[in-house]
């Protein structure tokens, strides 16, 4: 074999002359979810895997092969392994007591579940079927585990990946969506209601709540088991207070390396051939939809409990019902304080954001059992 043959060989191995023009479009879009996870700080432990999957598949599709090494992490999605490992590391992490003080909370969770059912209905009439409507429109609540959860549930593993990258890319963009809407639907005076400080929640309310919980949802919803146990496991394991290495391992390490295997093979699933069609762009749009009328939705309702309460409730911790802990939380009271600094919301918002998680995880058991599934 002469020189001329050896740099042509070489050649032809190099990706340039092999990508489409939709390869390049997809490493484009890698670059500018990079851009905003680094230089913006949007969410970046999700964006930076996620972009980066997207960026590797588009250069070289064989990662996600049969044999390929994100093929392997992908199978653990599609197997609600990693899911359900999420959960019980948001659990670990995130402090209930805000709900527990505030019961009420829940109506406002479940109030910003509305953008999920009115995306399943319109998901509908842009001709999905029923299970393909259901699992993208879980994208409303801003949880990509539940959505990736769903979505390999009701075997919707050719939509998994424009369902997941959706969700996440909304849940990284909470600070961009959010903000338009509740101001649209709040007026200065309401934004700048002062809340009363919560009541002290006891060790053992906080013991009682997840073991109660699981309880109560998985007895009625038994397919809800995976995202809600795990996620009560992992509280309990927080406020139990005898079971700490298991806690900082599910809220740190573990949670860690999962985020990791999960973003780079969600990314992955954006191969230019899967991604660049009309269905994922109805998705896209149908997700932001779904999103805007949840917060739209939990606001209108904090709008309504501040006229019951005779404004004591302000409205901004509505939208705040999306599952996006505690990002949504943090938007809140950003908006709140920007009416007025001394306004502090961030423990009333959590309520609702955490009663988002569960109602989030609700609404898939409420689809599995509709559509069969166990």
């Amino acid at each position: 074999m002469n020189i001329l043959d050896t740099i042509g060989n070489l050649i032809d191995q190099t990706a340039f002359f092999g990508l489409s023009w939709g390869n390049y479009v997809m490493i484009l879009v890698a670059c500018v979810f990079l851009y905003l996870a680094i230089r913006k700080g949007y969410e970046p432990l999700l964006l930076v895997p996620i972009a980066f999957g997207m960026l590797l598949v588009n250069m070289y599709p064989d990662i996600m092969e049969e044999e390929g090494l994100l093929h392997y992490f992908y199978l653990l999605d599609e197997w609600s392994i990693l899911p359900s490992l999420i959960f019980m590391g948001v659990g670990a992490m995130t402090d209930f007591g805000p709900l527990i003080a505030n019961p009420k909370s829940f109506l406002l969770g479940a109030a910003a579940q509305f953008g999920i059912y009115s995306a399943y209905f319109l998901a509908i009439l842009m001709g999905f079927n029923g299970e393909s409507a259901a699992a993208i429109s879980i994208i409303g609540g801003a949880d990509g585990p539940t959505s990736i959860f769903l979505a390999g549930k009701l075997g919707q593993t050719a939509l998994l990946g424009p369902i997941a990258v959706a969700a996440y890319s909304y849940m990284s963009l909470v600070p961009i969506i959010q903000p338009p809407i509740m101001r649209l639907f709040t007026t200065e005076k309401e934004r700048k209601i002062k809340m009363e400080q919560l009541r002290p929640v006891s060790k053992l309310e906080k013991i009682l709540f997840p073991i109660i919980v699981t309880i109560v949802v998985v007895m009625i919803l038994p397919t809800t088991a995976p995202l809600v146990g795990m996620l009560m496991l992992g509280n309990l394991f927080r406020e139990s207070g005898v079971v700490k290495q298991l806690q900082e391992t599910a809220s740190n390490a573990m949670m860690y390396i999962v985020v990791i295997f999960l973003g780079t093979s969600v990314g992955a699933t954006t191969s230019a051939e899967a991604f660049l069609n009309i269905s994922t762009i109805k998705i896209v749009i149908l997700g932001l939809v779904a999103f805007a009328v949840g917060t739209a939705a939990g606001v209108l309702f904090g709008k309504l409990m501040c006229v019951a309460t005779h404004g004591k409730v302000n409205p901004l911790i509505g939208s705040a019902g999306v599952s996006a802990v505690p990002m949504a939380a943090r938007v809140s009271q950003k908006v709140g304080a920007e009416a007025d600094p001394t306004n502090f919301l961030l423990m009333h918002a959590m309520g609702p954001n955490v009663a988002g998680v569960i109602g989030t995880a609700v609404a898939a058991g409420t689809f599995m059992a509709i559509f069969g599934v166990k």
